[in-house]
């Protein structure tokens, strides 16, 4: 029974990467910092591919990235205001480290986007005026992460009842069961 939703969760996450404005391109991304302390912050959604992993770019020098080599464990929340749906990915994410694969999506950024990985600075760097940030010529802290889902839970918000499920990964198979909203 619960089939129908794990289909529809399937479906409104891969619109994040194929319809341009679909509220699930960006989605908030929560890893754990140095100290312990939750952090989040919005991340553009960049591939979805078949085995459900998602993926994102960065800088390399982001305080993300180091969140996410000490402690793989991330939360993902999506949310779509017109169908009141909000989807909620736990996971581990790992930096991508694999040359060709790099290329390749470095490749396909638009040069006009690329400038943002290119700073002299790392990101949350103190700077005195946002109008001086300088960038580098031919070179960048370009990465990619991926995150491998562990459990992806499903809630819809509309009446007479909310509808929550969650689904855990088991192996190589997904099994999904309904919660109290």
């Amino acid at each position: 029974m619960t089939s129908i939703f794990w289909d529809e969760t399937l479906a409104e996450i891969d619109k994040g990467i194929t319809e341009r404005g679909h509220p699930f391109r960006f989605f908030s991304l929560a890893s754990i910092d140095e100290s312990g302390a939750p952090s989040q912050r919005t991340v553009v959604f960049r591939h979805f591919n078949d085995n459900l992993s998602l993926i994102f770019y960065t800088d390399e020098r982001s305080k993300k990235v180091k969140d996410i080599e000490k402690n793989k464990d991330v939360s993902l929340l999506f949310y779509h205001p017109e169908n009141l749906l909000q989807i909620t990915i736990k996971g581990k994410a790992s930096v991508i480290k694999n040359p060709e694969v790099l290329n390749e999506y470095w490749s396909a950024v638009p040069d006009s986007n690329k400038k943002d990985y290119t700073t002299h600075i790392a990101p949350g760097s103190t700077m005195k005026n946002p109008d001086a940030l300088e960038y580098l010529n031919g070179d960048h802290h370009f990465c990619a992460i991926q995150i491998e889902p562990t459990s992806i839970e499903y809630l819809k918000l509309k009446r007479p009842n909310h509808i929550r499920v969650l689904f855990t990964k088991n192996k190589d198979s997904w099994g999904g069961k309904f919660l109290a909203p």
